[in-house]
């Protein structure tokens, strides 16, 4: 038998799966000395359990629900009315309703009680499940306390308590509900308190919002109350709502609105002194909980009580730095145009492979630039160079050297890193330099090939352990480097010259269209090709369309055309297949893997393009170019010292056009070894699935490279560990990183700072001249583009593996970016006007709206 009922006073945070993550906390309050708990009592997980076991036809309903579409909101409405009707009218048992009544007998039966939901999954470190299950007050008398406890089990069925799980891939019948049943007080003041700021992430300054009478009025938006900061002892920041409304105990039972007297609607709820004072008890709290709290508190004759405290999961965690000093962290996502959650194996994978420190902080890497910040003869060169890559994280980090209270002053020395930009060594325009990097790096990348298919065991961490420093050495090849500067640079000469002497703006836009040796535009219009073999073939294309799983190229020869089609996708993957989506994570599922996803992009481009049609767009790139250049040589022989200026543009158009693709090469070097770990990663991963050491071969990617070692060797592997790093990561997928963050943390997002922007135009970075308007696809996942000619694709971020789409399109948003991230370079080559860094694009723009692009001003215009 259960035990049904548990007092807060035999509760610790550790009975989260018997009483709830609301009850865990409250049990746990009850427990530190000197906080001011209201008494009460837990109806446990074991009495929920026994309900739903003796609930009429309960397994068959939550059969049917866990098979519901999260999308499907009628069917999700009706079958969740149906199972909260059913336990709203069960029977509670006997010896369940006695023990009950027990504990109402000896806390008092005449008082007035909170009776609130307490699900298991709810209030923990990952997920807080805000507003998802029922909370009712001033409940009196043991019959309405029973009612009120069975209306608290059915809302763990309410309708966006059930689409809430399906989204997130959480089980019904691994969920339980607990309840909460807490002694009244009536308060003169209530609210929120977060012991960090909820809005900034700043780990140092509390929140407090505050209104007359019961929190229930600020929770659930009624009225705008009080807003106070409080940093370091003292408050530093006040907003004073009008609070018209509050919500008051109603005598008979339940509560009621009670409007306020004019004379107080715009008082003060609280004093400064009971705001420091609250954000004190707060302190504690965390420091119990050994994390920022979300705490509900009521002020009772000028006496501080706690009602709940629950982790605050919305905050970006902190990278460790184990200092205490001051640290100010860049992030790697948004230079990399993947600011998704990497799991652990590809986190340490980047670390090794980076040329500097990197530190994991919510699934995301970042690096410590607080050292380049602090020393005159590194600021300079780090804020110009990432004002270039993201004029966002420029400004973040420019807002914060300008508060001048957060980074220390160095003496003028070294930069703590590498040096950022930097003029390069003169270099000749020579294609055979090109030619002679990529071949260095593919030989390179074969032998790396060869030599893994002999290793297996430790050997084979070794190999790779050792294998990564001749990458690094590869991505680091000062001719490389070099190659990749001088086109910047050139770039950059060609739009300030050009623009001071005949106010052409980007022209090196248009100058780098169709360039060679661009890998990456390469790959979108080599899949063009493929569309081109497989649309006479309509047999196959009708095949295509209907696509499920992974083996549908072994089917494609029983088909007219098919084993053309095989054939044509097949050398694509073998040329590209080592890319995805994310693919800087070495866990992510490549191409090669799961060609699938590459289907929608093929269909579209039979049905939206002509035959040719690759070519056709490489070749009109490279005579807009050459006109271009033309053009503009013209001009610049008509000024004054013109031949001597239009000799120079030609030498800079010759170096843009002759080093700006291979921009693209290191990475694809990089992916393409990425690849080869990856293959013998999971072969190694299969012989630990078959000696019983894993579960899944994928277990290994929520390990790090070196506990993977330890595993190899020791053939033990910690399951928990596992569980743990797969249920955090889910909870990363949640999280938004910031651009900059400080280890105080405080997420800054930085600001374009323009007025030249038409009314309601969105700002972003100009990455590829001219102006387009057309209907805006908001795309998420790559996937599911279903594009048409002439659509504009906005989404989040373009890595390389979002480029075949671009054919498709005639215009780009992204929501982060820069002028030299792969997006960027391929939009230029394609002449597709672009802008990036527009901040919540996917948000403020609705699929299937009208928009302009200004790829020149770099803005967005949403016309209807």
């Amino acid at each position: 038998m259960g035990c049904y009922v548990l007092g807060f006073e035999e509760i610790d945070r550790t009975q989260a799966a018997a009483v709830g993550g609301k009850g865990a906390n409250l049990g746990e309050l009850a427990r530190i000395e000197g906080f001011r708990v209201p008494p009460g009592f837990c109806v446990t997980t074991d009495a929920f359990q026994r309900i739903m076991a003796e609930a009429p036809a309960m397994d068959d309903r939550l059969d049917r629900l866990s098979h519901l579409n999260p999308d499907d909101r009628e069917a999700i409405r009706a079958l969740s009315a149906e199972i909260r009707q059913t336990l709203e009218k069960v029977a509670i048992p006997d010896d369940l309703a006695a023990a009950i009544a027990h504990r109402l007998a000896r806390l008092g039966e005449e008082a007035a009680y909170a009776v609130r939901s307490s699900a298991t999954a709810e209030d923990s470190s990952t997920a807080a499940f805000a507003g998802q299950h029922d909370t009712f007050l001033n409940v009196v008398g043991p019959a309405a306390i029973l009612q009120h406890i069975r209306r608290c089990w059915a809302s763990l069925f309410t309708e966006r308590a059930v689409t809430y799980r399906l989204r997130n891939g959480i089980d019904h019948r691994k969920v339980r509900m607990a309840v909460v049943v807490q002694q009244m007080v009536f308060p003169q003041a209530a609210g929120i308190l977060f012991t960090a700021d909820a809005v900034t992430g700043h780990r140092k300054v509390a929140s407090v919002e505050a209104g007359f009478g019961l929190g229930e009025a600020l929770v659930s938006g009624l009225v705008n109350g009080d807003v106070y900061r409080v940093r370091d002892g003292r408050v530093v920041a006040r907003t004073v709502g009008t609070k018209r409304l509050a919500i008051q105990a109603s005598p008979a039972g339940g509560t009621q609105k009670q409007a306020i007297e004019p004379e107080r609607q715009e008082q003060p709820v609280l004093t400064d002194e009971q705001v420091v004072r609250l954000a004190e008890l707060g302190r504690r709290i965390e420091v119990h909980f050994g994390r920022p709290q979300d705490i509900e508190w009521c002020l009772v004759d000028d006496q501080f009580h706690v009602v709940q405290s629950r982790p605050i999961t919305t905050l970006f965690p902190i990278p460790e730095a184990g200092d205490g000093k001051n640290h100010v962290y860049v992030s790697v996502g948004h230079q990399q145009m993947m600011t998704d959650p990497i799991k652990p194996l590809g986190i340490s994978f980047w670390q090794l492979t980076a040329g500097r420190p990197m530190y994991e902080a919510g699934g995301r890497l970042f690096v410590d630039v607080t050292r380049d910040l602090a020393s005159p003869a590194s600021r300079a060169g780090l804020l110009e160079g990432l004002g270039r890559s993201d004029p966002l994280t420029r400004d973040a980090l420019q807002t914060l050297l300008d508060r001048g209270d957060f980074i220390p002053s160095l003496p003028d020395e070294a930069p703590g890193g590498p040096p950022v930009g930097g003029a390069p060594a003169p270099i000749a325009t020579d294609p055979a330099i090109v030619a002679g990097l990529i071949e260095r790096t593919e030989a390179s990348i074969a032998a790396a090939q060869r030599e893994i298919r002999k290793k297996s065991g430790s050997a084979l961490l070794d190999f790779i352990l050792a294998d990564i420093q001749e990458m690094k050495r590869v991505l680091v090849d000062p001719h490389s480097y070099q190659v990749i500067i001088a086109a910047m640079e050139a770039s950059r000469w060609l739009n300030e010259q050009l623009e001071a002497w005949l106010g052409e703006k980007n022209a090196a836009d248009t100058l780098s269209q169709s360039v060679p040796h661009n890998v990456t535009s390469e790959m979108g219009l080599a899949l063009v090709d493929v569309a081109d073999v497989i649309r006479p073939h309509p047999e196959v294309v009708a095949f295509l369309e209907h696509v499920e799983g992974e083996d549908f190229l072994d089917e494609l020869p029983r088909l007219p055309g098919g084993r053309e089609a095989r054939d044509v996708i097949r050398a694509w993957l073998d040329r590209y297949g080592m890319r995805c989506v994310g693919e800087i994570d070495i866990t992510r599922p490549r191409w090669r893997e799961r060609p699938s996803t590459l289907v929608p992009i093929i269909l579209g481009h039979i049905r939206n393009l002509e035959p040719g049609a690759g070519k056709r767009r490489f070749e009109q790139g490279r005579q807009e170019a050459w006109n271009k250049e033309q053009e503009l040589l013209q001009r610049l022989r008509a000024l004054p010292d013109g031949e001597q200026k239009a000799q120079e543009t030609r030498r800079m158009i010759d170096r843009v056009r002759t080093f700006s693709g291979y921009r693209e090469y290191p990475k694809y070097g990089m992916v393409s070894r990425y690849f080869v770990y990856r293959q013998a990663l999971l072969e190694e991963a299969e012989r630990l699935v078959q000696a019983y050491v894993l579960r899944e071969k994928e277990d290994i990617f929520y390990l790090t490279f070196q506990e993977l070692h330890d595993v190899v060797r020791t053939h033990h592997v910690d399951d928990r560990l596992i569980r743990e790093r797969k249920e955090a990561f889910r909870s990363y997928e949640a999280l938004t990183p910031p651009r900059v963050l400080t280890s105080d943390g405080e997420a800054l997002t930085g600001a374009y700072r323009r007025d030249d922007l038409p009314d309601g135009a969105l700002a972003g970075l100009p990455v590829s001249a001219g102006t387009v308007e057309g209907r805006a696809r908001v795309i998420l996942d790559m996937a599911e583009a279903d594009l048409e000619g002439g659509d504009i694709l906005v989404t989040a971020y373009t890595d390389p593996s979002w480029t075949p789409l671009f054919v498709a399109i005639k215009g780009l948003v992204t929501e982060v970016g820069g002028l030299m991230t792969h997006g960027a370079v391929t939009a230029r080559e394609y002449g597709l006007p672009a802008v990036v860094g527009v901040e919540h694009a996917t948000r403020l723009i609705r699929d299937g709206q009208r928009i302009r692009v200004d790829g020149t001003k770099g803005y967005v215009e949403i016309l209807g």
